[in-house]
């Protein structure tokens, strides 16, 4: 099937909106920039349509390629559903905030906030790494409060990577495209698609019975954190897995001359292969980070894990 699928036209109009430019394509879906007819505020729509399952015809009507690929793409749109369903609880500063969810033209739309600013992936491209200690401390304190939120609520995002990080003009972080949230469990055996990005996704998460957690996406903080250092990603979870080649930033000299040691500890501790060795959610790191004491010690961490396992039991 074309890679290529034919985007809905600038001036259609679903639903009480106006489409005005295609901004973006993902593997499920496509993005656009549009108006509220009725508000006249600009949003951001992602239409569910898949690549391999799914085109558009002559109109705007989304049509299945064959009667084999109904059934995923209906699976597919269900986990659509289900991403917007997972935003609509998860009220915070830094998430993505969901205004409307309807179907149409055979498919599914998920209506969102539009907010000016930049994409981090391409900050970081631009820049090519290097990125300040301010600025990293602007943005992953409130990306890791968010996230402890959604880990709070039961859910897992799954696909935190520097492109699903906007940073709103001076910095302030919004966590994007939850399109691979779902509840906490061991496994994943009734997910039928899994989302991996080399280099953000840890080892457990590249296998559907991979015990996967919130120290899942804390990987993938790390991950994020250290590509803003060094302007590309790390090494695949799977290559590190076989044989670990990557060197921790607290052993790089020209690294740690740039960067104070507590956070060049946290970032490192984070992208433990070991899932068991890593920070077990977004508030623990959080507390590191918070802290300036680095990775914690082995007394130490079980203190810090005895009062968050409290706060949590408060909440």
């Amino acid at each position: 099937m074309s890679e290529h699928r034919k985007s809905l036209p600038t001036g259609a109009h679903i639903d009480c909106y106006l489409i005005n430019r295609l901004i973006g394509r993902g593997g499920f879906s496509l993005i656009y920039l549009a108006e509220d007819v009725d508000t006249h505020d600009m949003v951001v729509i992602k239409e569910y349509l898949p690549r391999k399952l799914a085109v558009r015809d002559q109109g705007m009507e989304v049509k299945i390629a064959d009667d084999a690929r109904q059934e995923p793409f209906n699976n597919g749109r269900r986990l659509f559903y289900q991403e917007a369903k997972a935003l609509g609880t998860l009220k915070h500063p830094n998430i993505v905030k969901v205004r409307h969810f309807f179907l149409a033209n055979g498919t599914a739309y998920l209506v969102m906030d539009y907010e000016r600013g930049t994409n981090l992936g391409a900050y970081v491209k631009q820049r090519k790494g290097g990125l300040s200690t301010a600025f990293i401390n602007t943005v992953f304190p409130p990306v890791l409060d968010a996230l402890s939120l959604v880990h709070a609520r039961g859910h897992l995002h799954l696909d935190i990577k520097p492109s699903n990080i906007h940073l709103r003009p001076g910095g302030s972080p919004i966590l994007l495209d939850f399109g691979a949230v779902h509840q906490m469990a061991t496994t994943r055996s009734n997910q039928r698609s899994q989302v991996i990005t080399q280099g953000y996704s840890p080892y457990e998460q590249y296998y559907v019975a991979g015990y996967v957690g919130p120290w899942s996406d804390v990987y993938a903080i790390g991950a994020t954190m250290r590509t803003c250092i060094e302007g590309k990603p790390p090494p695949s979870a799977i290559e590190r897995h076989a044989q670990d080649a990557m060197k921790p930033l607290t052993a790089v000299s020209a690294v740690k001359r740039r960067y104070p040691a507590h956070l060049l500890e946290v970032i490192d501790w984070a992208l433990e292969v070991d899932p068991l060795l890593r920070p077990q959610n977004a508030g623990e790191m959080l507390e590191a980070l918070r802290s300036d004491q680095g990775r914690p010690t082995v007394d130490e961490l079980s203190q810090r894990r005895r009062i968050l396992s409290s706060r949590e039991k408060d909440a």
